[in-house]
């Protein structure tokens, strides 16, 4: 009986170290995860207000507040605008669905390991706001601009359908 107590001790352990070795590995920050769109397809989330939905990588609560982690590849030592403005989005979309104070998001590069804390701040929640409106703007009008010179991400974008500024 001693025997199985201290085997059973044993697999515990291994386990344990086993998930800290996992979440090291994958970047998974510390506290509760919520909502994962990682393994498996999750329910896209709604933001009202601006009309806009979202299915973040997953999100984390640590601390009473919840927040979304965001996952890139690409060799990336500074956080890239679009992203920033993605978990922009996921950070009001959360406000809005779990009901409290988003304090930041967090933006993750697999490729480099490097991860940023982007606080919501008023700051970014204007420019958020303000592109939302020029998007909208831009889809009613029919006057989509390109933004940057890149032929990879020209061929895989979203308004690519709508843009006559097309990089072949």
């Amino acid at each position: 009986m001693l025997a199985l107590a201290l085997l059973f001790i044993l697999i515990s352990r291994v386990m344990k170290r086993n998930v800290k070795r996992l979440k090291i590995k994958h970047k998974i920050q510390a506290g509760k995860i919520t909502y994962s769109d990682l393994n498996t397809p999750a329910k896209p989330l709604f933001s009202k207000r601006y009309r806009i939905s979202g299915k973040p990588d997953y999100i984390v609560k640590r601390n009473g507040h919840y927040f979304p982690v965001e996952i890139k590849t690409g060799n990336h030592y500074e956080p890239k605008k679009n992203h920033i403005f993605q978990l922009a989005a996921y950070c009001q979309i959360l406000e809005e669905n779990y009901g409290g104070f988003i304090p930041h998001g967090i933006l993750i590069y697999s490729d480099t390991s490097q991860q940023f804390k982007i606080p919501f701040n008023p700051k970014i929640r204007f420019e958020l706001e303000s592109t939302v409106n020029k998007m909208r703007k831009s889809l009613k009008t029919g006057k989509i601009k390109r933004n940057h010179n890149d032929s990879q991400r020209c061929k895989s974008c979203s308004m690519r359908t709508y843009c006559d500024e097309k990089i072949n």
